[in-house]
């Protein structure tokens, strides 16, 4: 099994890193002084927008989409290689390339089941990185994680639907730059419960779309759109904008979180092993009781772990990627599922140890390390909870146990 880069994948690989490294990470500190200074956590820094130029002159743009006329054309495995670079600056680097999630994954919707017309308003503007999106799917009164329980209701009225339902965890939609959402919910609850949802695209400006109000992630608000509550309340759309037809919905968003299950384990590799860097650079100058924490036999151990920590997640990640260019989204079900456990619970592990090794630093903004940890630990839950994985994990492992007739 060659789970290396193609070579566009190396070409690519290099520019990237060369990018992230010239570029992007001597550029943070400035990034998120633009956005303190305007007063306003979801301002859109001026810096971005060089940024995105600079990423297209050096031809790092929509590197997710296999598509060679509007992507880079590179395969999940070139691509998963990829994000682990970009994983080093989280908040950064995949809008940088136009490579962020929840556009991303809307993208990939709309190219895959879009019309062309939905393609034209919605997919082109966000391919140009002119917009940004929204993915209007977890409900605060369910537990999302069974898409099957989805209670908001789309109803066919002539040549319009109208949508009523309250989400949350809507990645973007506090941004100005936010101008759609894709929004799941039920067209025919007496349906079968895999064909009771649909998609439609809904525009942020109809009428009765409020934002209600900001999550904030373990005490902090996330900048650049957060992750609001979304109220929607008799907020009619044209026919048109249902994607697929009537009861695809379960399908689609299969569809959309494979991929984006790969993208979101490889940068999290990719933030483990910057917190690695910090983790050891910091050892080897901070001297509690007269000797570097380099030369404490505990952190030794850590920095073992941890090593191994990040090849195991890597090495199957890849599998993973491997596996859905070779035998499709089905044929890597359970390895899709096996890295959404490992690679969170890693990064998390690997964060952790990174904190503790900067005492009271690790806690502050100063290094990305908190940061970086609680993203780490939300997805744990988000694109469904370590327990939904492996629950289905382990049932289709003793499926293969069971008397065959």
């Amino acid at each position: 099994m060659d789970l290396g880069l193609s070579d566009r994948g190396r070409e690519l690989e290099a520019e990237l890193q060369g990018f992230i490294d010239d570029v992007i990470l001597p550029h943070e500190q400035r990034f998120f002084e633009e956005i303190s200074a305007s007063g306003d956590r979801h301002h859109h820094p001026a810096l971005m927008e060089e940024l995105k130029a600079e990423a297209r002159r050096r031809g790092l743009w929509n590197l997710f989409l296999p598509d060679e006329q509007h992507g880079a054309g590179l395969t999940n495995l070139d691509y998963a290689h990829l994000a682990e670079i970009t994983g080093r600056s989280p908040v950064i680097a995949p809008e940088a390339t136009n490579c962020a999630a929840p556009d991303t994954g809307n993208m990939e919707v709309l190219h895959m089941f879009g019309t062309p017309e939905q393609q034209a308003t919605w997919l082109e503007p966000l391919l140009e990185g002119e917009i940004r999106s929204s993915f209007f799917m977890t409900e605060p009164d369910v537990a999302s994680s069974d898409a099957r329980n989805i209670g908001s209701r789309i109803e066919r009225d002539g040549d319009h639907y109208v949508i009523n339902g309250r989400k949350w965890w809507s990645s973007g939609a506090s941004s100005e730059r936010c101008k759609v959402g894709i929004f799941m919910g039920v067209t025919d609850p007496d349906a079968d419960p895999y064909r009771q949802q649909s998609m439609v695209l809904v525009p942020m400006d109809t009428p009765g779309v409020r934002v209600v109000r900001d999550l904030p992630v373990f005490g902090h608000y996330d900048g650049q759109g957060g992750h609001p509550e979304v109220a929607f309340e008799d907020v009619r759309v044209p026919a048109t904008n249902l994607i697929g037809g009537e009861g695809d919905g379960f399908a689609i968003a299969q569809a959309r979180l494979g991929p984006g299950r790969i993208h979101h384990c490889m940068r999290l590799i990719g933030m483990a092993e910057r917190a690695f860097d910090l983790m050891c650079e910091r050892s080897l100058v901070r001297e509690p009781f007269g000797q570097p924490i380099a030369q404490q036999g505990v952190f030794r151990q850590w920095v073992a772990q941890a090593r191994i920590k990040i090849e195991q997640a890597r090495l199957l990640t890849l599998k993973a990627a491997h596996l859905m260019d070779t035998v499709g989204n089905k044929g890597a079900r359970m390895e899709i599922s096996a890295i959404k456990i490992v690679a969170p619970s890693m990064a998390e592990w690997v964060l952790d140890k990174a904190i503790q090794t900067h005492g009271g630093g690790g806690f502050t903004n100063d290094q990305p390390l908190a940061m970086m940890w609680a993203h780490a630990r939300t997805l744990r839950v988000a694109d469904g909870p370590d327990e939904v994985h492996e629950m289905a994990l382990a049932r289709r492992e003793l499926k293969r146990y069971l008397p065959q007739g």
